[in-house]
């Protein structure tokens, strides 16, 4: 296992395998993320709700990622997408420090989404909003005991 952290302090690496990313699809979509194993019910099951209820993540440009090795944008923190535990969704749309890119019903929306699935939205970030962005902030065991509970799987 990596002694490496990200931001949410889940296990980080440069070796994808190491910490359980793998390529995962997203029901109802034609898209894959790459996440850890131990969310991917939380952030696929996300993803899937957000293409149904808030707007498509399958159609024009291919601008929805997951997992990457890097630091936070503009600090030295590692990201949470380098454990796995982080997506971003339609960031063409929706670009880094960009505020109000969705309607207020699309934000009621969220909200509900991430409260339902144990996510922080980026949109709700202070310092710099991050409206694409999505993160797993629970711990691995109140990611786990969620994922029994909502009944979700890969």
């Amino acid at each position: 296992m990596s002694n490496l952290k990200s931001a949410n302090g889940w296990p980080a690496s440069k070796d994808q395998a190491v910490i359980g990313v793998k390529s995962f699809q997203v029901k109802g979509t034609d898209r894959k993320m790459r996440v850890a194993e131990k969310v991917a019910p939380l952030l696929c099951g996300f993803a899937a709700d957000f293409h149904d209820l808030i707007e498509p993540i399958d159609e024009g440009t291919f601008d929805d990622w997951a997992y990457a090795f890097r630091d936070v944008r503009g600090g030295t923190a590692l990201s949470n997408h380098a454990s796995g535990t982080a997506i971003d969704l339609n960031a063409t749309l929706h670009p880094l420090g960009k505020s109000d890119t969705f309607t207020p019903e699309q934000v009621k929306i969220i909200r509900l989404l991430c409260k339902k699935y144990g996510l922080k939205w980026g949109g709700f970030f202070v310092h710099r909003k991050d409206e694409m962005h999505f993160e797993v902030t629970l711990t691995p065991a109140k990611a786990a005991a969620l994922v029994k509970r909502l009944g979700v799987n890969k």
